[in-house]
């Protein structure tokens, strides 16, 4: 059984647990300063502690710290060479946590649906171990990148989930203004995305193809898909990948001009 210690059992480093504890293949122990994290996370780890130190066990340590807070949670690791050291926070350059540590180091950007393992994450080629890989696997889908990519990869899968629950919204509410129940609108909406998801993974089609599909001619579909196509909505999107690949990229020169 694979020891895994999550240092910070916030939204993420608490999602993690969740999605891990799920499979039943590790032994897991959250670590954090605050007594309310640990209680929140309590159900689903083995072990809980305010002490570092407890992370030497592990066979991987996940650092799921805000970036600001990093370099001093590294400062008190004592980890080893061969443990595998998994860095969360967005902006932190893999090379950052490298220097301070002589684990292996690797990178990653995952998203809260590790808890109901449908995560979505990208892991930097540099440091990925099969172990790791295997943890990843458990808590949904990944992909490998150049850390490069990292940024936009943040943008895309860290920031999207925001960006996938404010469209819900929306689709809830045009149910609810046309008469739904909000309970009603909200699972209508919800499950759609989610099986809409499913549906761009599994099946061979392209997105375009799958539109199509959906589309039938003077149906009710392609009237509200004439709609968006004359529309900027596709371009809001964009910017607010791009925004949110802008704000990575500030996060991690702040690390480089240290």
């Amino acid at each position: 059984m694979t020891r895994v210690s999550v240092i910070g059992c916030g939204n993420m480093g608490g999602a993690l647990l969740r999605g891990l504890a799920r499979t039943g293949s590790y032994h897991l122990t959250a670590i954090d300063l605050d007594p309310d994290a640990l209680a929140a996370v309590a159900d689903a780890a083995d072990e809980t502690t305010d002490d570092v130190d407890a992370a030497k066990e592990a066979d991987v340590v996940v650092l799921a710290v805000k970036p600001d807070v990093a370099e001093h949670v590294l400062a008190d690791l004592d980890l080893s060479a061969d443990q595998q050291l998994v860095t969360l926070a967005a902006g932190l350059p893999r090379g950052y946590v490298d220097e301070r540590t002589p684990a292996t180091v690797v990178r990653i950007m995952p998203n809260l649906a590790a808890e109901t393992g449908d995560m979505a994450a990208a892991a930097t080629n540099e440091g990925l171990t099969d172990e790791v890989r295997a943890m990843l696997d458990d808590a949904g889908e990944f992909v490998e990148v150049d850390e490069s990519l990292m940024d936009v990869s943040t943008a895309v899968n860290g920031s999207g989930p925001a960006f996938a629950f404010y469209l819900i919204d929306a689709v809830k509410r045009a149910g609810i203004d046309g008469g739904l129940e909000p309970e009603q609108a909200e699972t209508l909406a919800a499950q759609t995305f989610k099986g809409a998801a499913e549906t761009v993974l599994r099946d061979d089609r392209s997105v375009d193809e799958l539109i199509d599909a959906v589309c039938s001619p003077n149906g009710t579909t392609i009237e509200g898909m004439e709609v968006l196509w004359d529309s900027d909505a596709d371009e809001a999107v964009i910017d607010a990948v791009a925004a949110a690949e802008e704000r990575s990229r500030e996060l991690a020169e702040a690390f480089d001009d240290e």
